[in-house]
């Protein structure tokens, strides 16, 4: 009801949920500036050149960004005025949203004497470091990651529930994939962002001017991770390749072109098949949108 007024509305949080929340308001007419604290819209599911790309197109939207920015305080005394920043900037805001993530409550299995870090903390079985205690969901943290999404939050009950009944399941997690539910601004990403250490290979397709980028990871010829902006019509085929951990030695060159240029090289002779390293900028833009 209060987006119907018009006005100024500051997002605070530029993650998922946080953008299109910034765009619903931009769409019922509201002036709309978002605040983010890390320099990358998205951090968690787009790498810095998706990120910027995504900003931009948001951008010419006539949503404005404040990145890079500590909120400080909320001002206004019966209803909200403005957001401080912590550089002292003031943004006019006659409503604010919170869109800051999830943050696991712990304070009971800590009291419970349960190891804790960001959530508790939980093996591949499910069971807390109390082997009587199992845990799954928001609150918990399984190696080093926390969960905001129920599909993950499903696998983990049924191997909690295999494990209560005496079998031998462990917990891995699947590729979590991500789009962004704003009409015309096409992201896709699913496991990891960037590579982790020289072990994994990273192969780009990059056209700024257009706004297409196409990043797929590598690791001993698997794919283990994918960005997508602008075109991503490929990223279930990439979460299909991840999940089933395929070989792609034989696709390696072609596979950032997609599925249907990388199956054509598949029956073409290797002689024929035209490869990253042959390949100019330009031509490979021509070939990313042939296929």
């Amino acid at each position: 009801m209060a987006a119907q007024h018009g006005g100024c509305a500051v997002v605070i949080g530029g993650g998922l949920l946080g953008l299109e929340a910034a765009w619903g308001l931009k769409r019922r007419g509201m002036s709309v500036g978002l605040v983010h604290l890390m320099p990358t819209l998205m951090e968690r599911q787009l790498d810095a050149a998706a990120g910027e790309l995504l900003r931009r197109d948001l951008e010419a939207r006539g949503i404005a960004f404040f990145t890079n920015s500590q909120t400080e305080e909320i001002l206004g005394v019966d209803r909200a005025e403005a957001v401080l920043l912590a550089d002292g900037r003031r943004i006019p805001a006659d409503f604010v949203v919170l869109a800051i993530g999830i943050r696991p409550n712990i304070d009971l299995a800590r009291a419970a004497g349960l190891d804790v870090n960001r959530g508790i903390l939980v093996g591949d079985d499910m069971a807390t470091s109390d082997p009587d205690i199992y845990a799954v969901g928001e609150c918990i943290e399984h190696n080093g990651q926390v969960f905001g999404l129920v599909a993950p939050i499903w696998d983990q009950a049924k191997v909690a529930g295999a494990r209560l009944a005496g079998d031998e399941a462990i917990y891995v997690p699947p590729p979590v994939f991500t789009s962004l539910k704003i009409t015309g601004v096409d992201v896709f990403s699913a496991g990891r962002l960037a590579a982790a250490d020289a072990a994994d290979e990273e192969i780009t397709l990059y056209d700024e001017k257009r706004g297409l980028y196409k990043k797929v990871i590598l690791r001993e010829a698997r794919v283990v991770g994918s960005v997508l902006y602008g075109s991503v019509a490929d990223g279930p085929w990439y979460v299909e390749l991840m999940r089933a951990r395929a070989d792609v030695s034989s696709i390696r060159d072609q596979i950032v072109f997609g599925r249907a240029f990388a199956e054509q090289a598949a029956v073409v002779p290797p002689d024929d098949v035209p490869t990253m390293a042959a390949t100019d900028a330009g031509t490979a833009a021509g070939w990313w949108q042939a296929a």
